[in-house]
């Protein structure tokens, strides 16, 4: 702890310590002869260490404080500290974590995006994580608990009986933005909250791109919904990319700002397009266990309009059709037919299937 407080943002420098060193202890031993250790090292690192002991009442205290607030320190040698991160140069030499979830969980998923989120991505993490724990029920969610995307994929992944984890820009002792309050709460039961900040740390900028790296370190891949031309979600499919981690990204319309960041990504082949869970399922190699399905309830009948009977009876029976072949059967235009199947995918009456294919729950 004290380590990081006099080396801050230089991750890959104390794992190089440390892996010099030995341990923690070895290092602190050495601050005084650093040469002796490391015989390249330069003066102003030797000089920078020497201010290790003036930290450790700091680290003292926040032992102190983790262990009233019930708050695990992990550090890479623990078997708990996830092991995907772990492999990477830069990891966090430790973590603070409150929580019940296992970081090391089989299949692990960053969900991301714009803090801008429009009624697209939202519907789109609701239909994907509601699928995705239909498909494959052993996967963690991990994001940022921000605006947007963010705090999309959190409540859906909670909505759905997955675990999901935080990943703060700031100590545990505050949640930033605080009327993500509540959620965080929730999924501490459900997963937890993780950083790499000191309690009293602020939500600084760098802290925000300084947490990306472990969204990304942490999974197995991460998948970018929404995003403008610029953002954070583009920081963190990046280095996921750095890291041969899997990157996805949701298609959106040409015109829409929301969506340029993810198609920039997969014009440029940074990303694999991504429409269903099914895809990305199958994309990951993950085993899958269907849940049973249930069949629509007849008290679904009288709640349907009448277009909406006219496409119930032309998917019954069947194993699925495209969306041109129910324009044609249905003879209603393909923008209506479209909002009506939207609308009947929402309530769980029919699902999207991959190649644009639809089908009655």
């Amino acid at each position: 702890m004290a380590l990081t407080r006099v080396l801050p943002y230089q991750s890959q420098v104390q794992n190089q310590l440390l892996e010099a060193a030995g341990s923690a202890t070895a290092l602190y031993d050495a601050r005084n002869n650093l040469s002796d250790l490391l015989p390249e090292a330069p003066k102003r690192l030797t000089k920078t260490l020497m201010e290790m002991e003036a930290q450790l009442p700091r680290a003292e205290q926040e032992m102190e404080f983790a262990e009233k607030k019930h708050i695990r320190i992990l550090t890479k040698d623990d078997a708990d500290y996830p092991a995907r991160l772990r492999e990477c140069p830069d990891a966090p030499v430790l973590l603070y974590f409150r929580g019940t979830g296992d970081l090391n969980c089989r299949h692990t998923l960053a969900i991301v995006g714009t803090r801008k989120a429009t009624e697209y991505g939202k519907a789109f993490c609701q239909r994907f994580l509601r699928d995705l724990t239909q498909l494959c029920p052993d996967v963690l969610i991990v994001s940022g608990l921000a605006y947007g995307i963010d705090i999309n994929a959190h409540r859906q992944a909670l909505a759905n009986n997955l675990p999901t984890i935080g990943v703060l820009a700031h100590g545990l002792d505050q949640i930033y933005p605080r009327m993500h309050r509540a959620t965080a709460i929730e999924m501490l039961n459900r997963g937890g909250l993780i950083t790499e900040f000191m309690s009293g740390s602020t939500a600084d900028k760098i802290n925000f791109v300084s947490r990306n790296r472990i969204v990304a370190g942490m999974t197995d891949a991460t998948l970018v919904v929404e995003s403008a031309a610029k953002g954070g979600s583009l920081i963190t499919a990046g280095i996921a990319n750095d890291y041969n981690r899997e990157v996805f990204a949701v298609p959106g319309r040409i015109d829409a700002a929301t969506s340029a960041g993810c198609n920039q990504l997969i014009a440029t082949s940074k990303a694999t397009l991504l429409q269903t869970a099914e895809d990305f399922v199958e994309a990951m190699g993950w085993a899958t266990t269907r849940a049973e399905k249930q069949p629509v309830q007849r008290e679904l009948f009288v709640e349907l309009s009448a277009d909406e009977m006219v496409v119930f009876n032309a998917l019954k029976g069947v194993e699925g059709k495209h969306l041109n072949q129910l324009t044609v059967e249905t003879n209603l235009p393909v923008g209506q037919l479209s909002s009506l199947l939207f609308e009947m995918e929402m309530r769980g009456i029919v699902r999207l299937l991959s190649g644009g294919m639809y089908k009655l729950v």
